[in-house]
């Protein structure tokens, strides 16, 4: 290249698939605590090949012979928020295994103190990507779950790309849910609700089952009885906002 050429435009890279935006917080003494004595029991850090199941979720301080032959239900959980739900589902079903996706340093701390605080054995953290760890840590069909509950709905028009929800990610999850495995979503967010239905509805590989259930709720499904009214929906509840729940079935 001479003096006077003038450099080649810069060919701007694609937009990778990504679960989260990282936020600042503050981390609080007791998450910090948690963090500390838990973090080495519950954390699972992340890695470039498929999970041992069975290993990951040994409780080695509370193992006593061998794991159990019946297959332990898998739910993916992407983006637990402060744990809230996550805690309380886990401690409602003790039978069924959670791996929780967050990269929100408080909110990885505050499950931890909630899983001490109520001795819950069956959820395992991984601070990390969501979509890295579907990629190369979830072999297709190991899940008979996905939760995905109140993801940031990024109301501004221009920012409706960085929604959760999307194609791409849904495609992924899809396959690796076991035949009969279910994706429960939650919003407050109508037009986010609406926009869930759309997409969850164009996966080849999902059927909405509420449609033949419970035709009078247009396609979204009545709340599970596992997922609680957080204080934030209640208090969006009592101001009129709404709360939509769609769940899919893989088939």
């Amino acid at each position: 290249m001479t003096q006077d050429t003038p450099p080649a435009p810069a060919i701007p890279e694609r937009r990778a698939i990504r679960s989260f935006v990282k936020r600042t917080g503050r981390t609080t003494a007791g998450q910090t605590k948690a963090l500390d004595e838990l973090g080495p029991r519950f954390l699972l850090p992340y890695q470039p090949n498929t999970l041992d199941f069975v290993a990951a979720f040994t409780d080695k301080k509370r193992a006593t012979g061998q794991n159990d032959i019946k297959p332990t239900p898998l739910v993916l959980e992407i983006g637990f928020g402060m744990g809230e739900a996550t805690a309380h589902i886990a401690a409602l079903l003790p039978d069924t295994h959670f791996l929780c996706c967050e990269v929100h340093d408080p909110g990885v701390g505050a499950l931890l103190k909630r899983i001490g605080e109520q001795d819950l054995r069956n959820i395992r953290i991984c601070a990390h990507d969501a979509v890295e760890v579907i990629d190369h840590m979830l072999p297709e069909q190991c899940l008979d779950g996905v939760h995905i509950f109140f993801p940031d709905p990024w109301h501004k028009a221009r920012h409706n790309k960085r929604r959760l929800i999307q194609g791409p990610l849904v495609a992924k999850l899809a396959a690796r849910l076991k035949v009969g495995g279910y994706i429960h979503c939650a919003t407050d967010w109508q037009e986010y609700a609406e926009q869930m239905l759309v997409v969850l509805g164009a996966e080849p590989l999902l059927k909405n089952s509420a449609l033949v259930s419970h035709p009078e709720l247009q396609g979204y499904a009545p709340k599970p009885h596992y997922r609680p009214l957080t204080k934030f929906e209640n208090r969006g509840l009592k101001l009129g906002h709404g709360v939509w729940d769609l769940v899919f079935e893989r088939i």
